[in-house]
């Protein structure tokens, strides 16, 4: 991933942990669970993003997943910024984004849907890389058999959102490979 350098960034305390949220001047770019897998680099050390708690976007950002994480909220009304991807990272994002609350669907099924049915494997590694999760909602993609498939927040968070949207419990699958 690709983040521009005017980047800025601010952690908040949710109910499902410490978050990273980044924006830039377009929209926001990044929402990221402490310790979750694909961290980018740039959220510590010598080189870190600016800490900047009133922008508004990470202000919106963080208001809005609160309340959603509360059951007050099911849809994000925010600007992003997914131009840190691939074109086809960024197709599949945006394929996630039509996704409703409370539905699931398959990796088979995004491959379909961006126009490349062959392209499974692929469609599951730009799933696996979406920076802005619970926004851009990738904890909605199952397994082709219904299970539950890694997500980079952690399987008990993937979980704790499907119940927070109503997925039945029941429904989820224990893990599973493929899509």
């Amino acid at each position: 991933m690709q983040y521009p350098d005017d980047t800025v960034q601010c952690r908040i305390t949710t109910a499902l942990g410490d978050v990273y949220l980044a924006a830039t001047p377009r929209g926001l770019v990044g929402l990221w669970f402490a310790g979750q897998c694909h961290l980018p680099a740039r959220l510590a050390g010598v080189q870190a993003w600016a800490t900047d708690d009133a922008h508004p976007v990470l202000r919106a950002a963080a208001e809005q997943l609160r309340q959603y994480l509360a059951g007050a909220r099911t849809r994000f009304e925010l600007p992003l910024d997914l131009s840190g991807g691939t074109p086809f990272q960024q197709s599949v994002w945006r394929a996630l984004l039509d996704i409703p609350p409370g539905a699931t669907t398959s990796y088979g099924a995004l491959a379909r849907q961006i126009g490349m049915p062959s392209a499974v494997r692929a469609v599951g590694a730009a799933v696996g890389r979406n920076p802005i999760s619970v926004v851009v909602p990738c904890h909605r993609v199952l397994g082709g058999d219904g299970g539950l498939t890694g997500y980079a927040g952690g399987i008990e968070r993937k979980k704790a959102l499907l119940r927070l949207e109503g997925v039945s419990p029941a429904s989820m699958a224990s893990p599973a490979t493929g899509g």
